[in-house]
């Protein structure tokens, strides 16, 4: 019903007491896209309204770091797997060639413990970190302590888990 109605708001459909009316919220007739942002700005002015804030004056938390990496990992993990489908359709030769060019070019366990952990840690935030917004989606766990004790549970799941499968 909440979307019945704000889809009809949204479309300048408003609903009176006895009949239904038609409202539109835009600028007067005559009037210029420059003079309305002036009487914005002057409005602001005049009640002492802060400008609109901007990054660099919030304090960073958890929450807000873990929302910013679940979007950077989902856009790397996005275009690294789009990167991988070009690169077998366009690349000559098949996967056991280039796997063996990978392993021809030895550079040691350490690196290749590190290569794996880098590729298995976005994988393994994402996916504990998607699991984590699903219970927010059925209304689970938005108390402050609650969201930071998950973003720490979900921050140890995806190192540890990476960290297994970097070992593996």
């Amino acid at each position: 019903m909440a979307l019945l109605l704000r889809s009809l708001a949204r479309s300048g459909v408003c609903a009176s007491r006895s009949q239904l009316l038609l409202c539109r919220h835009a600028a007067p007739m005559g009037t210029t896209a420059k003079e309305e942002m002036n009487k914005f700005w002057a409005k602001n002015t005049r009640l002492q309204r802060p400008m609109s804030p901007h990054i660099t004056i919030y304090r960073w938390s958890i929450p807000m770091v873990m929302s910013v990496t679940h979007r950077g990992t989902g856009v790397a993990l996005s275009g690294g797997i789009s990167l991988f489908a070009v690169a077998a359709l366009v690349l000559p030769g098949n996967y056991p060639y280039y796997l063996d060019l990978i392993q021809s070019l030895a550079y040691g366990p350490h690196f290749l413990a590190f290569s794996k952990f880098a590729l298995a840690f976005p994988v393994a935030y994402h996916t504990y970190n998607g699991i984590r917004h699903l219970m927010w989606d059925v209304g689970k766990g938005f108390k402050i302590p609650e969201v930071y004790r998950s973003g720490y549970v979900v921050m140890a799941l995806s190192v540890l888990t990476s960290i297994g499968l970097a070992l593996f």
